[in-house]
């Protein structure tokens, strides 16, 4: 087996980039030393977070150096996202830290005031400006790749003219990915980026480096003339728990409760009562069902909430390592991210240790996560953030986990209950005008927090948190429904509109779904960013095929999965 080096310098997932080249063929051997660096035959540069802490955590290892004598030499070198942000002079993102400088601009943040939702989340185009062997037979304009940031590189002057390979279109056009020689780096994320991607990693290890005088790539170039569009992602929810015989199961509730019914009648009563826990399939195999078919994204929520340390929790750990290995599109991992004090070792009680909120998720990404989706915690901490007159403490797991990964891999669960009040002026929270009055011909809601699963309702409304999860760093909000969970009745269209007014990051639409014209109607009237589903797809009474070819009939853009 070749062999390649990666460089990973301790921020985020790349679990799901080993696994890509061990399916290729490759072992992998890692960066210890900046000597390892200067020897690498092929150097793979993944990176997350934030440019001013990379550039510091390279700097600390004695890496940069090392680097920039690397590609000055003209080696094999893939940046991912980060990797390739580092290659030039620096970003506005850490202003004052310098990066390689070997790429002469600077990279900017995406800019707001045009609307645009911001990190650049999901599956865009590529429009290829001139031929590479990264792509032996093409790209076409259906097929898309995975972004996920809030800054880019912008083709600002005539000097990086020759480093641009490929562009791609959100408010403006931005650099996708660059090469010049055997320098390439991308903007997005080839090992979550599906069949394509894992393409596009394999053509860089097997045709790189390249000769002076490369054969032509005999292909057409898109229009480049053309804008790219952003895909609507189409989730896979799997709510993952232990059933009474101790085994991990894929479930869904109604309204939150995941046990079946079952109603006894006889001449004198009707009696009902609670069954077992409803069991829709195995975590890995329905996740690697869902991939094939096209699912943008996967998530699993672990719905116990671990009752124990989530470090401890080895079977859900063991369920993202099994669904990595051979998934590749974004994978979030759900329930008790908080700082917990548990036993230091499983089943011991004498002995306890605080676990933080970053050493939790940490432990997530290392075994294949990208994101973690925050629940009750995020509640508390935008009750605190709040009522202290919006003053952010650095301390809370939103925070924290924002800091050392990245925005982009805080996911922010919400789940709202709709309280109807007779005027706006009922109560001191963010009021709507409904067109679903309530039992008393209510014409006015607001829409209450819930923590711990739904159990216990919180004094502050969805609007007013979800700008607070937003201000301490939070990048995605994922809305839920416990009015509409179950009922497949459609998604909550206002609720989805609220949140989408309140924040400028991306927002995933959850709860409701039961057919496909519930996916066109929160895209087209909730603008919403993502849409989740779970029951539906457990059941196959809705496949996601037929909801991605429904909404291209529409006219709405989706990642077309051309490899099922």
């Amino acid at each position: 087996m070749s062999e390649v080096t990666v460089l990973d310098y301790g921020a985020g997932n790349i679990q799901s980039l080993i696994n890509a080249l061990k399916r290729l063929g490759y072992n992998v051997k890692f960066v210890k030393d900046p000597k390892d660096i200067l020897n690498a035959k092929r150097l793979i540069f993944p990176g997350v977070g934030a440019f001013g802490s990379a550039m510091a955590l390279l700097e600390s290892r004695g890496y940069v150096e090392p680097l920039k004598m690397y590609v000055q030499q003209d080696k094999p070198y893939l940046g991912i996202c980060l990797g390739l942000q580092t290659l030039c002079d620096g970003s506005e993102e850490s202003p004052g830290t310098k990066g390689l400088s070997v790429i002469p601009a600077t990279v900017m943040q995406f800019n707001k005031a045009k609307g645009l939702a911001v990190p650049h989340m999901g599956w865009n185009g590529l429009k290829l400006h001139k031929a590479s062997a990264l792509f032996q037979t093409g790209f076409s304009k259906e097929e898309k790749v995975y972004f996920v940031h809030s800054y880019a590189l912008y083709s600002q002057s005539k000097e990086i003219d020759d480093w641009v390979l490929a562009t791609t279109d959100y408010g403006e056009e931005f650099v996708s990915i660059v090469q010049k020689g055997n320098i390439v780096a991308t903007q997005f994320h080839p090992e979550k980026s599906g069949e394509i991607g894992i393409s596009i990693i394999k053509s860089f290890l097997e045709s790189f480096p390249i000769s002076a005088k490369p054969a032509r790539v005999p292909y057409q170039l898109p229009n480049a003339s053309e804008p790219t569009q952003l895909g609507h992602r189409i989730i896979a929810c799997l709510d993952v728990r232990s059933n009474d015989q101790g085994d991990l199961v894929v479930t869904k509730g109604e309204q939150y409760d995941v046990r079946e019914q079952s109603i006894t009648e006889n001449i004198h009563s009707v009696t009902q009562s609670k069954g077992a826990v409803r069991n829709l399939g195995k975590p890995v195999e329905l996740a690697r069902r869902y991939f094939k078919e096209g699912a943008d994204e996967i998530v699993f929520l672990n719905i116990t909430s671990f009752k124990n340390c989530p470090l401890h929790d080895i079977p859900m750990l063991e369920v993202l390592r099994q669904a990595s290995q051979n998934i590749f599109v974004p994978l979030t991992i759900g329930g008790g991210i908080r700082e917990i004090h548990a036993p230091s070792k499983a089943g011991d009680q004498t002995k306890m240790k605080c676990y933080s909120a970053v050493e939790v998720a940490a432990e997530y990404f290392r075994s294949g996560a990208d994101k973690v989706s925050i629940g009750s915690d995020a509640v508390y901490a935008a009750e605190n953030y709040i009522s202290s007159g919006g003053i952010a403490t650095g301390q809370t797991s939103i925070e924290t986990i924002a800091a050392a990964y990245g925005s982009q891999a805080v996911v922010i669960s919400v789940d709202p209950k709709r309280v109807f009040v007779p005027s706006p002026k009922a109560v001191q929270h963010h009021v709507i005008h409904t067109n679903y009055p309530g039992p008393s011909g209510e014409e006015f809601c607001w829409y209450q927090c819930t923590v711990k699963g739904g159990r216990e309702l919180r004094g502050i409304g969805v609007y007013e948190m979800v700008q607070a999860c937003e201000a301490l760093g939070a990048g995605e909000i994922m809305l839920n429904s416990i009015d509409r969970d179950g009922t497949n009745s459609g998604y909550d269209l206002e609720l989805v509109t609220m949140v989408k007014e309140a924040v400028g990051i991306p927002v995933i639409a959850s709860s409701g779904a039961g057919n496909v014209d519930h996916f066109s109607d929160v895209f087209q009237g909730a603008h919403a960013d993502a849409a989740l589903a779970a029951g539906i797809f457990h059941r196959n009474t809705v496949t996601i095929r037929a909801v991605k070819e429904h909404l291209l009939s529409e006219g709405i853009p989706v990642r077309v999965n051309t490899d099922c």
